[in-house]
């Protein structure tokens, strides 16, 4: 009989067991009431510290968007003064360049002017009073360059009122010694070929050997054709 019974304890026909609580109704009550506003405690102290934590609240939240839109504003002001500020530099800058540039043209035209003015006063020396109408050779100059070169340069003038235009020849011969014995020297390519209507400024430069000593310079405007007859001479000494 005892091995019966303790056989149905030990199988699935044993008799089923339930497990109640000790603690009455209200004092459950009265727990979940005190669970529950500790959580809701916990959860308003998160609430109330995110605020802190932010700095946020809803004045100063307005005040945050205004304060924005006001920077927004000011961003924009700024850059539009900037762009001002870019758009006057470039337009001095270029004035700047123009202005460096006419410069340079003024002084160009300055040296030209000056240019002029000298090539002015060098023919009126050059070219006489009288108007006898015959050709001649006017300011003959040369000088040694510090490269063994000769530089030559004359004036031929008519200075007769609208004369006939001369065609020619203009021939210059170098003369002088060289290690001790007469040297002589003409044009390269020999007498040039020369046409005047009222004056030619002519100029050239002649190779010279080393060690030469120049002594004289002799310029010659000829005819052209066969006679070669000579029209005016001029001899300048060194």
């Amino acid at each position: 009989m005892r091995f019966r019974l303790l056989k149905r304890r030990l199988t699935i026909s044993a008799p089923s067991m339930a497990i109640r609580s000790s603690l009455p109704w209200p004092s459950k009550w009265v727990l979940a009431a005190v669970v529950f506003g500790f959580c809701a405690s916990i959860a308003l102290w998160a609430f109330e510290f995110g605020k802190d934590l932010a700095g946020i609240d809803q004045g100063e939240k307005a005040q945050l968007v205004a304060t924005k839109i006001e920077a927004a504003k000011l961003r924009e002001e700024r850059d539009k003064a900037q762009s001002i500020a870019n758009v006057s530099g470039i337009s001095m800058a270029t004035e700047r360049a123009t202005q460096e540039k006419l410069m340079e043209q003024v002084k160009q035209l300055e040296l030209e002017n000056q240019t002029l003015r000298d090539d002015l006063g060098f023919f009126e020396r050059l070219i006489p009073s009288t108007t006898t109408g015959a050709l001649a050779i006017r300011g003959l100059q040369a000088e040694v360059l510090p490269s063994n070169q000769l530089k030559w340069q004359v004036l031929v003038v008519q200075s007769a009122k609208n004369p006939n235009e001369f065609k020619g020849q203009l021939d210059v011969t170098i003369s002088g010694t060289l290690s001790g014995k007469p040297w002589t020297a003409r044009l390269p390519n020999g007498a040039m070929a020369i046409e005047v209507k009222q004056y030619r400024r002519v100029d050239g430069l002649i190779d010279l050997p080393a060690q030469v000593q120049i002594k004289s310079v002799v310029v010659k405007v000829m005819d052209n054709g066969a006679t070669s007859m000579v029209r005016a001479t001029q001899t300048l000494k060194l």
